[in-house]
């Protein structure tokens, strides 16, 4: 099997996407890296704008990220992150590894979570007995239909929590998002804010959310609202891009991943999700 068979068939088997490879000159490196598990990750909650904490294993899969990255001679001249303190906790996690806490680290409510609305604090399987899979598939994974928003008087919108206070006489405030909601704020925050310091050569970090980070990689690798919907993003594993020099991906693949899985084949062995 070649090298590249050995990808395509990763990329088929896990039903996300491990790895892209496109045979062009690389001109930037961005590294993207979704939080470590949340304490509602761990619950089965839906969470959206919701600050919750990292769990203990949260923290190691951030502080093995770092690692890694150190391992594999990656440094970052800025980090970007939400608001949300399990990113941000995340992003210091990984930049404590690596002897990078006295970078600038830039923190914008335009890469939080998609704001899941009333779904917030529910569990995911008690939600589903009592309105169906389908309906709560296309509250959580379609890619245009929201959730039900929150009401204007609940204590859990944006405009009444302090990390938005400077922003809710400037813009309307999600009440409920979808996944192409979050697109439209998280692709034009790419474009305006982080693509231009990647052009100046700054080496940047990325520390995000899964349908953020869905939203970026549609906007970066042109992928479907079929496809998209249904990627699976995994906590604390480092995405990186190599980017021409117009910005289109050159190669996308999760850092570590290729290598094992590329290993695993090898050997004859039958690669899983539990084997990660």
């Amino acid at each position: 099997m070649t090298d590249d068979q050995a990808r395509q068939y990763i990329v088929e088997y896990m039903g996300f996407t491990i790895g892209i490879v496109k045979r062009r000159k690389t001109m930037y490196t961005l590294v993207v890296i979704r939080h470590g598990e949340s304490e509602w990750n761990q619950k089965n909650l839906f969470c959206g704008w919701t600050d919750v904490e990292l769990t203990e294993k949260g923290y190691s899969e951030a502080r093995e990220a770092g690692r890694l990255l150190a391992k594999e001679g990656f440094t970052f001249d800025k980090c970007y992150t939400s608001v949300l303190k399990r990113a941000i906790h995340t992003a210091y996690t990984v930049l404590d590894e690596m002897d990078l806490t006295w970078i600038p680290v830039e923190k914008n409510y335009h890469l939080n979570e998609r704001h899941y609305g009333a779904l917030q604090g529910l569990n995911k399987t008690e939600t589903t007995d009592k309105y169906g899979a389908e309906q709560v598939h296309l509250w959580s994974r379609s890619y245009d239909v929201r959730p039900p928003a929150l009401s204007a008087d609940d204590p859990r919108c944006p405009e009444n929590q302090a990390p938005y206070q400077k922003f809710k006489d400037e813009v309307q405030l999600p009440l409920t998002e979808c996944l192409k909601d979050t697109v439209a704020r998280v692709a034009p925050y790419f474009e305006d804010v982080i693509r231009p310091e990647i052009a100046k050569g700054e080496k940047i970090l990325i520390a995000a959310h899964g349908n953020s980070i869905r939203a970026l990689r549609k906007h970066l690798e042109g992928i479907s609202n079929e496809e998209i919907a249904g990627m699976n993003v995994p906590t604390g594993v480092p995405l990186v891009y190599h980017l021409n020099e117009d910005f289109t991906v050159h190669d996308v693949s999760y850092l570590g991943v290729l290598a094992a899985f590329a290993a695993m084949l090898h050997a004859g062995m039958n690669p899983s999700m539990g084997s990660l």
